[in-house]
């Protein structure tokens, strides 16, 4: 990211201040996606804040499950030390793919042609005359 878009957008990712502000904090870990996760100093409640800061868009979804644990406390230690290995069976962490091209789309959906399909069973339309 550009040094003046840095300044001016935090949408593209931490904005100088922010980096700025994270000096005093300590760096704890780092998913698989890029992503990078600090610890500062007690809040009013007495625990610490945690920070991410996004590899690419802010976008929360790409925030893994057990690092989403980490920053709402419900995990006193780092994920990569305090949670168990991934099960055979568990499917890797995929962002929220919403509004992008590889989005869910039913059969009917307007991008898919919008051709629904006939229906059947007990189902009948309302009509207002009816």
């Amino acid at each position: 990211m550009g040094f003046l878009a840095s300044i001016f957008t935090w949408w593209n990712g931490a904005t100088l201040g922010t980096r700025f502000g994270l000096r005093s904090m300590k760096r704890v870990g780092d998913d698989e996606l890029g992503n990078v996760y600090y610890e500062g100093a007690p809040r009013t409640d007495g625990r610490n804040q945690r920070w991410v800061i996004y590899q690419g868009s802010n976008d929360a979804s790409r925030v893994p499950p057990e690092w989403f644990s980490w920053l709402h406390h419900q995990l006193d230690g780092v994920p990569d030390i305090s949670m168990p290995p991934a099960r055979a069976w568990q499917k890797p962490m995929a962002p929220n793919m919403t509004g992008t091209p590889l989005a869910y789309r039913p059969q009917g959906a307007l991008e898919k042609g919008g051709k629904r399909a006939e229906v059947t069973g007990d189902y009948e339309a309302w009509t207002p005359e009816g």
